[in-house]
């Protein structure tokens, strides 16, 4: 499986994004397609529950996302 990022804007300064796990990029865009104009809800990273109506979304970006592991630390 891979992940993917994908953000829902609302206007040029708000936001809110997800992640998820598909096969593929296009399975990720159809999964988008088939969600939309009807009500969704994720809990985010940060662990923030999130209801949203993706009819009162103005632009939504998919793109493979690669996962840092921010508490490793550099053995150099």
């Amino acid at each position: 499986m891979k992940e993917y990022k994908v953000t829902y804007f609302f206007d040029e300064q708000h936001y809110v994004r997800r992640f998820i796990h598909t096969a593929s990029q296009e399975e990720a865009e159809e999964l988008i397609r088939n969600e939309r104009d009807q009500y969704i809800s994720f809990t985010d990273s940060r662990g923030i529950y999130h209801e949203l109506n993706t009819k009162n979304v103005r632009v939504v970006q998919i793109s493979e996302y690669h996962r840092v592991d921010k508490n490793k630390k550099d053995r150099n």
